[in-house]
């Protein structure tokens, strides 16, 4: 595990764009790949390379063996989810590669860029596309996932894909499910059909941590996204069993 802390920690620190990351329409598609770029600047962002680099540096050294690939959601194992990350997957050696504010293009230009270079793992949790929900149609968001899937493929043949629909969210101040959370579930709807029995695996995972219509209980998401330990001690009990399947 000890690797792996340094580059956890960067994620989490850039996780507090992604709500607001959300709201705004993205200058490129979500299906091309992208950098995060600074907009006073014009460059790509210093703390999102700094990740991306870190990254890389922990592919090339071929160790881990179950990646995660996300935004602050995902980022967020190394937060509230720290306490549960070693102990629900300690011994598929992890790697967590989580970015607050990443959209599916960001993923994507991660992933043609040095982050699956190196590695060999035997699966990859993916769960994207919320920070797209803000400006992106929901076409383009489905497609946007399903380039980084196909990418995934690709570049590790070997590994299995374990695709999580993208989580439901809430509307401030009370926590409902709005009209971006409708617009999530029709992105499900069209990236569960990538699951193809063989490689592919599609979980939603969506109502553990809503059982009902909301509003969201605070206990496990306090902004209505974003989870607590509690909230991630669900996600690693609803994905282990099918995670153990792919580990194997």
């Amino acid at each position: 595990m000890k690797p792996f802390h340094l580059a956890l920690t960067l994620a989490a620190l850039c996780g507090v764009a992604s709500i607001h990351a959300a709201d705004k329409p993205a200058a490129q598609p979500p299906d091309v790949a992208a950098p995060k770029m600074d907009v006073k600047t014009g460059q790509p962002q210093e703390g999102f390379m700094k990740s991306h680099e870190n990254f890389v540096k922990i592919a090339k050294e071929g160790k881990a063996k179950l990646v995660f690939l996300g935004d602050s959601i995902t980022a967020g194992w190394n937060g509230g989810g720290k306490e549960v990350w070693p102990k629900a997957f300690g011994k598929y050696h992890p790697a967590n590669f989580g970015i607050g504010g990443d959209r599916t293009q960001h993923v994507l230009w991660r992933i043609t860029n040095g982050e699956l270079d190196g590695i060999k793992p035997k699966a990859f949790v993916i769960m994207i596309g919320t920070n797209n929900s803000g400006g992106d149609p929901v076409e383009s968001i489905a497609k946007g996932v399903t380039k980084i899937v196909e990418t995934v493929r690709a570049k590790q043949p070997q590994a299995k894909v374990l695709l999580l629909a993208i989580f439901p969210r809430g509307v401030k101040p009370e926590g409902k499910l709005g009209p971006q959370n409708e617009k999530l579930k029709e992105v499900n709807a069209i990236i569960c059909k990538l699951d193809d029995g063989k490689h592919v695996f599609y979980l939603d995972i969506g109502k553990k941590f809503v059982p009902g219509e909301g509003p969201i209980d605070k206990e496990i998401m306090p902004d209505f996204l974003h989870l607590t330990t509690k909230g991630y001690q669900i996600w690693a009990d609803a994905i282990g069993p099918k995670l153990a399947e792919l580990m194997k």
